[in-house]
């Protein structure tokens, strides 16, 4: 299980640039039991949630590959492109919002590669290898048929979940039904997903089994962002150094001149990224709150007040906290809550029907022996209903009149249609060269999209 990169507080401290692979202790507490709740309700809607269906469309899907979207059940199409920026964003401010206020919280509590590795595959490596001691005893020890039994197991184990976790997220992106399709199916028929359900399972696999805690450390670019969006009101996981040096051992209920911190070091063992809270804010911590859990068992033992490991702002730490302040807080709330508004907005009041009207190409107007004049278009309508819709053309002027080339009268469920159609005009009510017409798209008595578009015509042809 050895592998590259990163240095490992767990395993000594060495300075060496090869990976020193982490074991980390099996965490409990009060927050780690919380983190459980949140965590496993998360995964749960995870798994459900490209399964349900809202009026026949898929409560989440992305897909991609069709450029089609279902959010909520509503589809969304390339058209709908400035709705899914304003849903962007909205994430955007509530990650930037988070990291403001409550530091990398999300990381440790509701980002899905902490708990898919914390909660999924660590569990099952607790399970068959041990705690950190036994699996580090194990992996440093003879290759016997136990040893090989174990890995066997755990790594078949790693494999059938990367599978069941690579078909769900493919349902999230050409839709449960087509999944389900894929897998009844002959093989043969689908070899395009069979293929891109193997490469997302041996993603995941090598993802959960040997990267582990370097996507957190390395590859997210959120981490990093940290130094840029912190500041000294910013509320992080930290160790208070004011009250825990000069650290040592100590005996329950014993007087002396030392700090509260005995350096047990078990905030360092439980850490599943290898660091040492103790050193202050660094990089590599997601604030999972394990150290938090393994700090305050220790005070309990040794009747001393907890939270010496808890939730500081940053400036309260180091002394440089003069005034707490929640203006930027107050100010992303702000544009949070616009931008909220601006996506409800645009998503209540979305047009079941895309449309898009154009005048016939190289064509012009058209003098007729009934003394009319006829421009020719072409109308092109996408159904976003998420159900067969009927429809008809109305053209708001009452001067003119719609004759269709292609009579079409209703869109299929998620389906599109071209229309040919001419609008005429009577000579002796023609007034300018070019006017203005709007067209209406009705189904039943409702208007479901209105179009703008120009006529032109001779005056003066009476």
């Amino acid at each position: 299980m050895s592998t590259v990169v990163v240095n490992n507080a767990n395993n000594g401290g060495s300075k060496s640039k090869k990976r020193q692979w982490i074991y980390a202790k099996k965490p409990q507490g009060a927050l780690y039991k919380k983190r459980q709740w949140v965590g496993y309700t998360l995964l749960l809607f995870l798994f459900v949630a490209p399964f349900i269906k809202i009026n026949g469309e898929p409560f989440l899907m992305f897909n991609i590959i069709e450029r089609k979207f279902s959010i909520l059940g509503s589809l969304f199409y390339p058209q709908d492109l400035y709705i899914f920026v304003f849903g962007m964003l909205i994430v955007m401010v509530c990650v930037v919002l988070f990291t403001v206020v409550f530091g990398r919280v999300w990381c440790g509590w509701t980002c899905p590669q902490t708990i898919f590795l914390e909660l999924i595959f660590r569990r099952i490596e607790y399970w068959i290898e041990g705690d950190w001691q036994q699996q580090k005893k194990l992996n440093e020890g003879p290759n016997t048929d136990q040893k090989q039994l174990k890995k066997v197991l755990k790594h078949s184990i790693f494999l059938i979940i990367s599978f069941f976790i690579s078909n769900i997220f493919l349902a999230y992106i050409i839709g449960s039904d087509a999944l389900i399709k894929i897998i009844s199916d002959p093989l043969d028929q689908h070899i395009g997903g069979l293929v891109s359900i193997i490469l997302f399972t041996l993603v995941f696999y090598a993802v959960f089994a040997y990267v582990r805690e370097i996507v957190c450390i390395a590859i997210c670019p959120y981490g990093r962002l940290q130094g840029v969006l912190l500041d000294d009101q910013s509320i992080t996981v930290a160790y208070d150094h004011r009250r825990g040096e000069p650290r040592g051992k100590q005996q329950k209920d014993a007087s002396n001149t030392q700090g509260d911190c005995v350096d047990c070091k078990l905030c360092v063992h439980v850490c599943p990224t290898g660091i040492d809270i103790r050193k202050g804010l660094q990089l590599e911590c997601v604030s999972c709150t394990a150290c938090i859990d393994a700090c305050d068992a220790v005070m309990e033992k040794i009747g001393k007040p907890k939270k010496l490991i808890g939730f500081y702002p940053m400036g309260e730490i180091e002394g440089t906290l003069k005034k707490k302040s929640n203006i930027r807080a107050v100010a992303y709330s702000i544009v949070l809550v616009l931008l909220m508004t601006v996506f409800g907005f645009l998503l209540f009041n979305r047009s079941q029907v895309d449309g898009r009207l154009l005048r016939a190409k190289g064509s012009t107007y058209q003098l007729r022996d009934d003394k009319t004049i006829s421009n020719l278009y072409a109308l092109e309508l996408i159904n976003k209903s998420g159900k067969e819709m009927p429809f008809r053309l109305i053209c708001e002027d009452p001067r003119l009149k719609i004759q269709l080339v292609n009579p079409i009268q209703k869109l299929s469920k998620d389906g599109h249609a071209s229309l040919s159609f001419f609008l005429i005009i009577a000579n002796k009510d023609v007034e300018t060269y070019k006017s203005n017409i709007k067209l209406s798209i009705y189904s039943g008595d409702k208007k479901v999209e209105s179009l703008k578009t120009t006529f032109i015509a001779p005056p003066g042809m009476n």
